[in-house]
């Protein structure tokens, strides 16, 4: 067996091997080899144990493991537990080791993402002795890269090529877990020109941020220059964090309570953010459904599988997509009302209370199951939209009287709706916190005092004072900063900083008491599973698959997927400070001038335009095997090894996200169609065929990444059992 890469997924791969090989009822033979091209067993490059301190890992420490537990279906034989912790058990551990306060977590905290490297690379050392302890298995590591695969015109391996030159290995079967990678620049449009432009003048272009200290050579982004960072998400964060917080500058509480930054005088002159949205990701609220997962995380009441299917029957288009007919749907126009509504639903339950969604759920009931089947009957998504929140509204409209009415001193017309006096106590919970909200309802039986304590009320999270004024919107919820708030760049920076203080109170808030981060993180997290169901193998039409990568995966990044409230404290006081800059605004465009030797970043909507010395592509580059900056899947491509997979447009354009096609167990489907079992590959080279195939395993969860790296496992031992069927026509 080879394995191609050494980071997180290939951790979790040995401890299933750990723990097969130690309860073999004989001895095997088996010989495993690992291959990782920056040496960094266990954690792999992204993770690397070495990276800078400034980093943190998307994910609290909570929700993250390293091995099959007693939650994972069929998982066969697990590790005893204390070989198995969980990032939080090991952390602990290590804090009563060292007494290291890094390492000093609760469930919900997030650590430092090189914290989550020390441990992959603990746990990939103690399953690598396991393995080796096992009779007739050995483990062989490759600090080396993997360039080609070589079938040699035959069924009974591929041999693994490196970089090296080293001797080559024949291997029976061969798993990629190579992670995320890079693109190369020349092979898009924009990005060559950048680069082009840099060789012949002052300016800098950086292709890949990562690994952040390579990215950045001596005297790059030094005190002199102005960095520019294109995209707002995660990885212009990291960014703006190694050349800040990484250059010796601090944070401190400033009078206000706020987050100040104490420059160093290390950093760039300036640091310019800029993206299409103009915003950075939202921050991630406080994870109150972690005390209990199974409990606490959102099941579908609209957005469920069932829903799929009768939308397929309904309005699905038949399409050959490889050996499969698919009734194939349109995101906009059929998945996207019943998103909203889902939302919009989880939104007003937060803010009303339980009895009142049971109540507001039978009245949207009866028009989404119309909805369901006539799949919208050819509307529009916006009429499609509107059609399905209206009688969700409309019992809304009942809860706003009787809430409104007994915030100014008045009552529900009879008869009052039974769950009248909890949608009150829970709005009144939400807008102005449990301790004001218990004070405010002890004067309840004098209705003109009760009324004027409302008015005098503040909300410690920015809410509206009455039930009218927090009306669910989509449109907010996506453009949070219209554009009707801003003429220049100075408006536009104060009404993004107003923006991100309202969004910080949200996230501090947490997801179960917040409307719109419970509606956020219910949906697009916790139903992640029925958007895949919805989207994988095709399940979209090729226009729709490309305007939900290109528009709505957008959405979904910054709605749900962003950084820790810790973290976008640091970027709010770096934005007050002045040194990051926000001024260009959304829609930014960057060119080149010649007369300064510079790029040039204009914002249309704003007016601002700023010379930047060095332009960093801040940004995760989307998986396209064609395009690969290293030279592994541009080869298998050659070879015909894999092929890319293609979306069929029926009266349409084709669409090629570029990822691979694969079969639902990962095998590459190679250029002649057939299907080769020898070869899988998991993780972002299946992106675009199926959804969201990224992230930390989670411990207790029956995790997809350990579901999927079963099916592979499966597969391994009944081919080592019959090894004619590793491959098939």
């Amino acid at each position: 067996m080879a394995i191609i890469g050494a980071g997180p997924s290939c951790t979790y791969v040995l401890d299933r091997l750990a723990a097969a090989t130690r309860d073999a009822a004989v001895p095997l033979g088996l010989d495993i080899h690992v291959f990782d091209k920056s040496g960094q067993f266990g954690a792999g490059q992204v993770h690397s144990p070495d990276q800078p301190a400034t980093s943190y890992l998307n994910r609290i420490v909570g929700q993250v493991g390293f091995a099959a537990d007693e939650s994972v279906v069929d998982a066969g034989p697990l590790l005893d537990p204390a070989e198995r912790p969980t990032l939080l058990e090991w952390c602990r551990r290590r804090f009563r080791e060292t007494g290291d306060p890094v390492f000093d977590l609760t469930a919900e905290d997030w650590p430092k993402r090189y914290v989550h490297g020390q441990a992959l690379r603990g746990q990939f050392d103690l399953y690598v002795r396991l393995l080796r302890q096992q009779p007739g298995v050995r483990v062989w590591l490759h600090p080396d890269e993997v360039v080609d695969l070589d079938d040699g015109g035959n069924d009974d391996g591929l041999t693994v090529i490196t970089a090296s030159g080293g001797r080559p290995v024949r291997a029976s079967h061969v798993l990629m877990v190579t992670g995320h990678s890079s693109n190369d620049p020349l092979k898009y449009a924009g990005p060559r020109q950048w680069a082009d432009f840099a060789l012949g003048h002052p300016a800098d272009f950086v292709p890949s941020a990562y690994p952040l200290d390579q990215a950045f050579r001596p005297g790059t982004a030094g005190p002199e220059r102005v960095v520019g960072c294109l995209g707002m998400g995660l990885t212009a964060i990291d960014v703006i964090l190694h050349l800040t917080e990484g250059r010796g500058g601090r944070f401190a509480p400033g009078s206000d309570g706020l987050l100040e930054y104490r420059p160093s005088g290390a950093e760039p002159a300036s640091i310019v953010v800029f993206s299409r949205a103009g915003l950075f990701t939202f921050a991630r609220p406080y994870n109150a459904k972690e005390r209990n997962p199974r409990e606490l995380e959102h099941r579908g009441t609209f957005l469920v599988e069932e829903a799929v299917d009768r939308l397929r029957v309904s309005a699905g288009l038949p399409v050959r997509v490889g050996r499969k007919m698919r009734r194939q749907l349109d995101f906009r126009g059929h998945l996207l009302p019943v998103v909203v509504l889902e939302m919009a639903h989880l939104y007003y339950t937060t803010l009303f209370g339980h009895r009142f969604g049971v109540a507001a759920e039978g009245a949207a009931r009866p028009e989404y199951e119309a909805f369901l089947d006539d799949g919208g009957a050819g509307a529009p998504s916006d009429a499609s939209v509107e059609r399905l929140l209206a009688p969700l509204e409309r019992a809304v409209d009942e809860a706003v009287s009787c809430v409104d009415g007994a915030l100014s001193g008045k009552e529900c017309d009879a008869p009052r709706p039974p769950w009248a006096e909890d949608a009150l106590t829970r709005f009144l919970t939400v807008v102005f916190g449990p301790e004001q909200a218990d004070k405010l309802l002890a004067l309840r039986d004098d209705a003109g005092e009760f009324a004027a304590a409302v008015a005098a009320a503040d909300s410690p999270f920015r809410h509206h004072r009455t039930a009218e004024a927090n009306r669910f919107s989509w449109d907010r919820m996506v453009e949070p900063v219209p554009r009707d708030r801003y003429t220049n760049p100075q408006e536009y920076r104060e009404a993004l900083l107003d923006f991100i203080d309202v969004d910080h109170r949200w996230a501090a808030q947490n997801n179960l008491w917040n409307p719109a981060k419970a509606a956020a993180d219910g949906v697009w997290r916790d139903l992640r599973d029925v958007l895949a169901y919805a989207l994988d193998f095709g399940g979209l039409r090729a226009s729709s698959h490309r305007d939900f990568l290109d528009v709505y995966m957008r959405h979904h990044n910054r709605l749900c997927n962003g950084a820790a409230l810790v973290v976008m404290e640091k970027i709010r006081a770096l934005v007050r400070h002045g040194l990051v800059d926000v001024s260009v605004g959304p829609e930014a465009v960057v060119e080149t001038d010649e007369g300064t030797g510079r790029f040039r970043v204009r914002g249309p909507l704003t007016g601002a335009e700023r010379q930047v010395d060095v332009l960093v592509d801040s940004r995760v580059h989307p998986f396209d095997a064609e395009k690969d900056a290293h030279p592994l899947y541009p080869n298998l491509l050659r070879r015909g090894l894999v092929r890319k997979w293609t979306n069929p447009g029926r009266g349409e354009a084709d669409f090629s996200p570029g990822g691979l096609d694969l079969t639902d167990a990962f095998h590459p489907v190679r250029a002649d169609g057939r299907t080769d079992s020898r070869l899988t590959l998991l993780g972002p080279p299946s992106e675009g065929v199926m959804f969201f195939q990224l992230g930390a395993l989670r411990p207790h969860q029956n995790h997809h990444v350990m579901q999927d790296i079963l099916l592979w496992l499966k597969g391994f031992w009944s081919d080592v059992t019959d090894p004619g069927a590793a491959q098939d026509g």
